[in-house]
């Protein structure tokens, strides 16, 4: 089994050089991971409009356990509530992440206290780390000077973008009390006002730009 892993880990990072192709990720635990239904496939639209991406226009989805997640170089995550990763799980997401992928973690509200002790499973010795305004991550397409924007009020906090760091590559950002997907989902849904819909899929294509080039 290990060999096979390994294997995998080999051909992920030859094909993940060029490949350009986006899936959510279904995690156990009861949160609502199929929340924001229209999201993704909005911002792939979007991308592929406006930054020169080639991106499948239907995301799939993958189990966080499987090795399908190993056909991706990017995943998305998102949802409400509780969130569990087994061993196994956390094993295969970080041998992911250390081979080349890289995962967005979108807390719709309600997730940042479970995901965050999650991710202690995949990785112990590293810590959610926030990333300053100048990070290029905000720079990359379009600009926001001021960081991660808002989309959605919740609770009045501030949004924060923390990332999860291998050898100085970012591997996986965790965005919080801004709620993108929010912002990428159909119009009708929440009834964003055009000018909120754009600044949320805007930083969704730096996100997307960023995880592909680096």
């Amino acid at each position: 089994m290990k060999k096979v892993v390994l294997l995998l880990i080999f051909q992920f990072s030859l094909l993940s050089l060029n490949a350009q192709e986006l899936a959510v990720l279904k995690y156990k635990g009861g949160g609502d991971w199929y929340s924001n239904p229209t999201a993704l496939s909005n911002l792939i639209a979007y991308c592929n409009s406006n930054i020169n991406t080639k991106i499948n226009a239907k995301p799939e989805t993958v189990e966080v356990g499987s090795i399908d997640i190993f056909q991706y170089p990017f995943l998305h995550m998102t949802g409400h509530g509780n969130v569990f990763f087994s061993e196994a799980d956390a094993e295969n997401l970080r041998n992911y992440l250390l081979s080349g992928g890289f995962l967005h973690i979108d807390d719709n509200y309600g997730m940042e206290p479970y995901i965050t002790k999650e991710l202690k499973k995949v990785f112990p010795d590293k810590d959610l780390i926030e990333l300053p305004g100048n990070y290029p991550i905000f720079s990359i397409a379009y600009p926001f000077p001021n960081g991660l924007p808002k989309i959605h009020e919740h609770d009045g906090k501030s949004p924060q973008a923390f990332g999860i760091f291998d050898e100085n590559r970012l591997v996986l950002l965790f965005t919080y009390e801004s709620d993108l997907g929010d912002g990428w989902e159909d119009p009708e849904v929440h009834n964003d006002p055009a000018d909120v819909r754009e600044k949320a899929l805007k930083m969704g294509a730096n996100i997307v730009k960023y995880a592909f080039e680096n």
